[in-house]
């Protein structure tokens, strides 16, 4: 478990500054498994899971989702036979926010215990 998973989402009202590339490095060591893009100029994070069919992988993306319920932050979800891709930013600022990493480690939680 690490620090961020014990963190919740906070609500972000927009005008608030994107994480800096410095944040961004210092965050990225706790979700290892997440890269860094920039995608038609928002940078986002993303990681693809990998399960033994389409049932495994629509459980987690039902997982995925009840736990963006509960934090009031909503990735991208991309769900096909075997895989899901997650991929998180904060829309209102247009960038990657804390909250982003935050979900993140509760994602690589969630996929842990299925694996456990």
């Amino acid at each position: 478990m690490t620090g961020l998973t014990r963190e919740s989402c906070v609500a972000c009202r927009g005008g608030v500054p994107t994480l800096t590339d410095a944040e961004i490095a210092a965050l990225l060591p706790q979700v290892p498994e997440w890269k860094v893009a920039e995608v038609q100029g928002v940078t986002r994070i993303s990681r693809e899971y990998r399960f033994k069919d389409f049932r495994q992988a629509l459980d987690f993306t039902i997982e995925v989702g009840e736990l963006a319920e509960r934090e009031g932050h909503h990735p991208d979800v991309h769900l096909s036979w075997g895989r899901v891709l997650v991929e998180t930013w904060t829309h209102k600022i247009n960038g990657l926010h804390h909250n982003d990493f935050i979900l993140a480690a509760k994602t690589d939680e969630l996929y842990a215990a299925r694996r456990a």
